[in-house]
């Protein structure tokens, strides 16, 4: 079983005591941002030149600077930029600014754990990583709770960095519903699985292959997105409520019953031997280095791909549906529904 830490195992005074800098002032970085100042600690923001991020930081009250700068002033470096972006911004602003016992933090392990970034033997390095959007993370910490997180160590030089980590966990509110203690090994690999396989790549292509049958067997597009798209957060946010046995306890006898009985003619043994592939992928580098090697080449699988999957056909049904949907505000000022402005 994982061992869980909680408040009263986290010291708040050894991160506020730290100067923090954090690096990125996106979704998780504006939450630690926040909640760090929130609970006393003295923090800077650090970001590129021409950010659009940075009158936004201001505007919040931060001090915002340079990244080098920033890192040079800091004791605690939480790197919060994409994973992409990390290994430029680490060799040409972080690095070489550091200090020279500076801790350095990220909230996923892919950079560390696949050897993008090393950092020297002299900083501990650690991961708070919050399992929550950084706008939950927020309004939890706001209202009194916290989004659970988990903790890890990769390099603790002074002999102090499990105690860092934790405060720095407390500080963003993550103690109060639970800091869970794994490896930086553990938390990328089984990330970036339950993304591949389930939560994005699974989801999506069981949503776009049960889309396409019922239009294909004549049936209006209008009827299939609304029953294999759109119920499906009813579905989900039973299973976040009490498991796969509270949604089948919801839903009706009809759909339980179809649910032991056609669930695994979809979803066959044949399956978990390629998620066993797609991890094995994950485990031995190749997942990474093909991502990478497409980014640093101008990303053009990837922007192939996301444009193939904004033209399927579900897409341009559900934007019309969606309209119908009075209550279903947008909550990204920076996403128009079927494009996102990137």
């Amino acid at each position: 079983m994982a061992k869980i830490f909680y408040d009263d195992d986290a010291d708040l005074s050894v991160i506020q005591s730290k100067r923090v800098a954090i690096v990125g002032y996106g979704s998780q970085g504006h939450a630690h941002a926040m909640n760090l100042r929130d609970s006393g600690v003295n923090v800077i923001i650090g970001l590129r030149e021409g950010s659009k991020s940075i009158d936004k930081a201001k505007e919040q009250g931060f001090e915002v600077a340079k990244v080098g700068d920033a890192v040079r002033e800091a004791d605690v470096v939480m790197v919060l930029a994409p994973d992409q972006s990390q290994r430029s911004i680490w060799a040409n602003d972080i690095e070489p600014n550091l200090k020279s016992d500076a801790a350095v933090f990220f909230a996923h392990g892919f950079n560390v754990h696949f050897g993008y970034i090393a950092p020297d033997s002299g900083h501990d390095v650690c991961m708070v990583a919050p399992k929550g959007p950084g706008h939950t993370v927020r309004r939890q910490y706001e209202e009194g709770r916290g989004v659970p997180v988990l903790v890890c160590v990769e390099q603790d030089a002074s002999g102090h960095a499990w105690e860092l980590a934790l405060s720095y966990a407390k500080a963003i509110g993550g103690t109060r519903a639970g800091a869970i203690k794994t490896t930086f090994r553990e938390e990328t690999e089984t990330d970036l699985f339950g993304e591949q396989t389930v939560l994005c790549g699974g989801i999506s292509q069981l949503i776009q292959y049960g889309f396409e049958t019922l239009v294909e067997a004549g049936y209006q597009p209008e009827m299939a997105y609304f029953e294999v798209c759109h119920e499906l957060k009813l579905i989900v946010d039973l299973i976040n409520e009490g498991g796969l046995t509270k949604q089948r306890w919801s839903c009706s006898d009809t759909a339980e019953y179809g649910d032991y009985i056609s669930g695994p003619r979809v979803i066959t043994p044949d399956v978990k031997d390629h998620m066993k592939e797609v991890l094995g992928d994950i485990q031995n580098g190749s997942f990474a280095k093909r991502f990478i090697d497409d980014q640093d080449a101008g990303a053009p699988e990837f922007l192939a791909l996301r444009a193939e999957g904004q033209d399927h056909p579900v897409e341009k049904t559900g934007q019309e549906i969606r309209r119908m949907f009075a209550w279903n505000a947008s909550v990204d000022s920076d996403y128009v529904d079927g494009e996102a402005a990137r």
